[in-house]
């Protein structure tokens, strides 16, 4: 696993860091990691969710009414 090193970091932005690490019950570190987990996620990963979830519900035989053209019929009321 690679590791990150970030050099001049603000002190106060580091105290700041281990303000919301206490209120979240973690390290520094593990706080610092969760943010930049949370700031990348793996849209490939999601996609692939999604992906399976849309062919489930084709499968499943359910129709669904078209967003925008019920967006349209409450716009035109």
């Amino acid at each position: 696993m690679a590791q990150v090193l970030v050099r001049q970091l603000d002190d106060k932005v580091v105290d700041r860091l281990k303000r919301r690490a206490k209120e979240h019950g973690r390290s520094l570190q593990s706080e610092v990691k969760t943010i930049l987990e949370e700031a990348v996620p793996d849209y490939e990963a999601a996609w692939k969710r999604i992906e399976r979830f849309r062919k489930h519900l084709k499968k499943s035989g359910r129709r669904f009414a078209d967003s925008a053209s019920l967006i349209r019929e409450d716009r035109d009321r």
